[in-house]
């Protein structure tokens, strides 16, 4: 007898049969054209494709998780302990980075809100931390939810389709090789899939946030550290991994969304580009004063996602631990800290 799941998966077959094929199909499309990270924007642009074309295809279910348990245990990986070594050498940069990136997102709350929006809309539409969290921290105080995703979404989507490109244009012949064995060994790999995911179970029960994320990431890097593994992920899983991300994240548009409040989505271009604009000196400074490599830096410090950040470090040869790192501690600063500031902020201006 099929439980009550596999039901659920089956009946709702009708409403996403034609994302996987939309993504598949515009990953493939970019692999042909030599895009960068092909298999997640190809896949992205392909859903968003036919979502505008009509169709409106939705979500696999739990392909994006699935999509993140792969890739994050890919990125930990990465990791091993010459390499974590490292990160506690320059874990004051990373951290000063990380904070001057949060502190970017400024620019995009003034702009917003000389605009006309209210504070908590200009507010948690322009924190750098996840679409979802940042929506429901939104509704708790009462913001315009329609435009706080529509700007979390179109940041996304902006420094995903440029950030890569642009690197690759600039970087990609003169990537500083890292070094990091690929060798698949089942042995290890097994384990840490199952307890990457057992774990992710458990962080989603407690409702915590990106749980197959940071889940799959956590177990990998204790595992590649603790036995300071060189070991990667087999051949393709990689390209199926973005694959299940790009097209889960192609959902997220349609026609209504480019048309809806075009001022606002033209605001929120020119507050990602100033953040881009703003992280490009820093990271600059800080390789300056510390020899880590700057590319690396700023792949850190751009408000994107782990997983495409990290991907991109990756597909370069750049430094991924380092990146992983401040993408992480990004998102961890601005999920605990973004309501404080916010009502710190209330308090001063009611003061």
């Amino acid at each position: 007898m099929k439980s009550e799941p596999a039901l659920r998966f089956l009946s709702s077959f009708h409403t996403w049969w034609l994302t996987p094929i939309a993504g598949a199909l515009g990953g493939y499309l970019a692999y042909l054209a030599h895009w960068p990270l092909p298999w997640m924007i190809g896949s992205l642009l392909g859903v968003v494709f036919i979502r505008c074309c009509g169709w409106l295809t939705q979500e696999v279910p739990h392909s994006r998780k699935g999509g993140q348990w792969i890739i994050a245990t890919g990125i930990g990986l990465h990791f091993n302990q010459a390499i974590m070594a490292e990160i506690g050498e320059h874990v004051l940069v990373i951290v000063l980075g990380t904070v001057l990136t949060v502190a970017a997102s400024v620019t995009g709350i003034i702009l917003l809100r000389r605009s006309g929006e209210d504070r908590a809309t200009a507010f948690f539409a322009s924190m750098p931390g996840g679409a979802n969290e940042m929506v429901n921290l939104a509704y708790r105080h009462g913001a315009n939810l329609p435009r706080v995703a529509a700007g979390q979404s179109l940041r996304m989507m902006l420094v995903l389709l440029s950030i890569p490109a642009i690197y690759t244009v600039l970087f990609g012949e003169n990537a500083k090789t890292q070094i990091h064995s690929a060798t698949v060994d089942a042995s290890w790999l097994l384990p840490i899939l199952a307890l990457g995911a057992l774990l992710a179970l458990l962080f989603q029960r407690l409702r915590l946030p990106n749980a197959w994320q940071l889940g799959a990431l956590l177990v990998s890097i204790v595992f590649s550290v603790t036995f300071d593994l060189r070991i990667g992920l087999p051949a393709g899983a990689g390209q199926i991994g973005q694959w299940l991300i790009g097209s889960s994240l192609g959902c997220y548009f349609d026609r209504p969304f480019f048309r809806r409040a075009p001022a606002f989505m033209l605001r929120t271009l020119l507050a990602t580009l100033l953040a881009v604009s703003i992280a490009v000196p820093l990271a600059a400074g800080l390789g300056w004063l510390t020899g880590l490599d700057s590319r690396s830096l700023m792949l850190g410090m751009v408000p994107g996602g782990i997983a495409e950040m990290s991907l991109t470090a990756e597909a370069l040869h750049l430094l991924v631990p380092l990146v992983t790192a401040m993408q992480v501690l990004r998102l961890l600063l601005v999920l605990f800290l973004a309501q404080p500031a916010y009502k710190l902020w209330l308090r001063h201006v009611r003061d």
